[in-house]
């Protein structure tokens, strides 16, 4: 069973999902969706509200940024990645692994 469609995501708007007791960021880039844990390491706060750039969003709390593709972080405060998640897309089917 698939967490969510293509069609619940639009092109750099991140969305959170809750599987297994873990908040997720989900975010569309052109044909590509990433996934990354959805907790900014530096603050409680959701990177599914913050802004996306090129692969990296930004949170919206301090400005802590990072990469989609990794869960790398890219820019202080932060100074911990975050959990990068693989993702299966089959044909409209979006299925994150845990």
């Amino acid at each position: 069973m698939s967490d969510l469609s293509l069609k619940d995501l639009t092109d750099r708007k991140p969305v959170r999902l809750e599987k297994n007791g873990e908040a997720i960021c989900v975010t569309k880039i052109g044909s590509e969706v990433y996934a990354i844990g959805d907790t900014c390491s530096h603050s409680e706060a959701s990177l599914a509200e913050g802004d996306v750039t090129d692969t990296k969003i930004e949170c919206w709390l301090h400005g802590a940024e990072f990469d989609l593709r990794t869960g790398k972080v890219l820019s202080m405060p932060a100074t911990e990645d975050v959990k990068s998640y693989v993702v299966n897309v089959d044909g409209d089917s979006v299925t994150i692994a845990i």
